[in-house]
């Protein structure tokens, strides 16, 4: 009987709420497979707290020491945004295979700074983008590779939450230098992922935006219409004013129309396939939804990153393909900061917001966005 594989050594960087209610439970529900061994936090109480209650021997405040005392295998990062970049190449020059939170990083250019860092073979860094992990969206991915549900058309795609003054008051929330951007960069991002997974390579983006009703820097609120390589059009919507809350993709196709409904996750059921009026084989129809029913889930992410990991490939949700919605987003901010459309191909270095998703002007990209509202109220 073969021996079983030996564990992957896991370090973690960040000892916060999401570390605590995410990453930590998916490490344990991937069994012997893996074995933490450190945490990391500059607050000491928080990171002991968090080894003591999931039993990780190692606790430390500074990265660089966690690193280069455990060798990790992997490296989690669960940190604020503004402290991606630099944990990620830490990680990985540290020989670490590297897993994530969204938003990635502040910047396409922060984006390709850690992407010089890796190896053929790996050290890679993949994202945390669960939602392409469900077994629906890798059904609905595999009928767009053979076709069977005709081309795409139309989409939508909404994430409609709602968070209150007290959220911001997180002090590296809304703000430019440490969290990039509003929630067109940090809750609509897993929503446009997904939409860009299955939709492909986009061309062209034209986007509004506004801060609306919370006091932040970044916007509250966002609208764009997106043009794709295959020719289908999109809407998207990103905001944090909306009481009803959901997160909304619709997909319209030749033969079908493909939905899914949630909040910060799903599963089968939350997924509506209806054909179109010509489509009446029932044999076929019945065909299109996942007969297994794997919730999108940071677990079931997890499983690809150490699958990929064991075989030397790089993940899913890296490199150029991790790479799509940061440009995305950064075309959204500089359509809605410029007043024009912007196309996927200007987003290299001589652009500003290559660097910046404020284009490097912090002070007005935020008059920019509270203008529309301003001017609203003083014609009201």
């Amino acid at each position: 009987m073969p021996e079983p594989p030996t564990p992957i050594r896991v370090a973690v960087a960040g000892a916060g709420g999401i570390a605590s209610g995410v990453h930590l439970p998916a490490l344990a529900a991937a069994g012997e497979a893996v074995r933490v061994t450190a945490v990391c936090d500059l607050d000491p109480v928080r990171a002991g707290e968090l080894a003591d209650a999931h039993g990780i021997p190692g606790r430390y405040t500074d990265l660089a020491a966690m690193l280069a005392a455990e060798s990790p295998d992997l490296l989690v990062v669960a940190t604020p945004p503004v402290a991606h970049r630099e944990a990620v190449m830490a990680g990985l020059r540290a020989g670490a295979w590297v897993w994530c939170e969204k938003p990635p990083t502040l910047s396409l250019a922060e984006y390709d700074e850690i992407a010089a860092c890796e190896k053929e073979g790996g050290p890679y860094a993949a994202y945390v983008f669960q939602h392409r992990s469900g077994s629906a969206a890798r059904r609905l991915r595999r009928h767009l590779a053979t076709g069977e549900l005709g081309r795409p058309h139309v989409a939508v795609c909404n994430t409609l939450w709602y968070r209150g003054h007290d959220y911001f008051e997180v002090p590296w929330r809304a703000k430019w230098a440490t969290e990039g951007g509003g929630p067109t960069m940090g809750h609509g991002i897993h929503q446009m992922d997904l939409l860009l997974d299955l939709l492909g390579d986009w061309d062209e983006v034209h986007a509004v935006a506004a801060t609306l009703g919370r006091r932040t820097e970044t916007e509250d609120v966002s609208f764009a219409i997106v043009r794709f390589a295959s020719g289908a059009i999109a809407s998207i919507v990103n905001s944090v004013l909306s009481p009803r809350e959901t997160s909304y993709l619709r997909f319209d196709f030749t033969d079908a129309t493909v939905e899914v409904e949630h909040l910060y996750g799903y599963a089968n059921s939350h997924w509506r396939w209806t054909p179109a009026p010509h489509v009446t084989d029932q044999d076929r129809i019945a065909g299109w939804p996942p007969e297994e029913d794997v919730p999108s889930s940071h677990r079931a992410q997890l499983g690809q990153v150490l699958a990929a990991m064991r075989a030397g490939e790089r993940p899913p949700a890296s490199g150029a393909d991790g790479r799509r919605v940061m440009e995305l987003i950064t075309g959204m901010y500089q359509s809605a900061l410029t007043g024009r459309p912007v196309t996927r191909a200007e987003l290299g270095p001589p652009n500003p917001f290559y660097h910046a998703l404020n284009g490097g002007d912090p002070a007005r990209a935020t008059a920019v966005l509270r203008r529309e509202h301003e001017e609203s109220s003083d014609r009201d």
